[in-house]
């Protein structure tokens, strides 16, 4: 084992039906709990490499989204995107992800529907593959 590796283990099993399927069920607090835990995540995994800290999910979707109607969500899905595609480049990880994913895949492709799926498919894979890396190398 890697004198490295981190205490606490993130976890490396986000998927989209199981998002989508246990958001439903839970009428989206489900979904809450998995971004909040996004956001936690990429926080320990990048912070001390790149000094930004991404905003809290709960402190963005109950607060600051409904103040500026919606705009901050967008802002933080465009930065929190380029962050993981950042963070993905910076670890040596082949997967092709960042702020073009959401601009293209989140918003451009809702209108032939499954864009956002595509994007949130992406999202959680590029998630899952820096936690495992994470959890092997510190």
């Amino acid at each position: 084992m890697n004198e490295n590796a981190p205490a606490r283990q993130l976890k490396t099993n986000r998927g989209l039906l199981k998002f989508i399927l246990l958001s439903l069920i839970t009428f989206g607090i489900y979904g809450i709990v998995v971004m909040t835990s996004i956001s936690t995540d990429i926080n320990l995994i990048a912070s001390r490499y790149d000094g930004k800290k991404t905003m809290h999910y709960c402190l963005l979707i109950f607060l600051i989204t409904p103040i500026t109607l919606g705009i901050a969500s967008i802002v933080w899905c465009h930065k929190i995107s380029a962050r993981i595609g950042a963070e993905l480049t910076r670890r040596g990880i082949n997967y092709s992800f960042g702020a073009s994913s959401y601009w293209l895949w989140g918003v451009l492709g809702s209108i032939i529907v499954v864009g956002p799926f595509v994007y949130y498919h992406k999202f959680f894979k590029s998630m899952n593959l820096l936690s495992a890396d994470y959890n092997e190398k510190g």
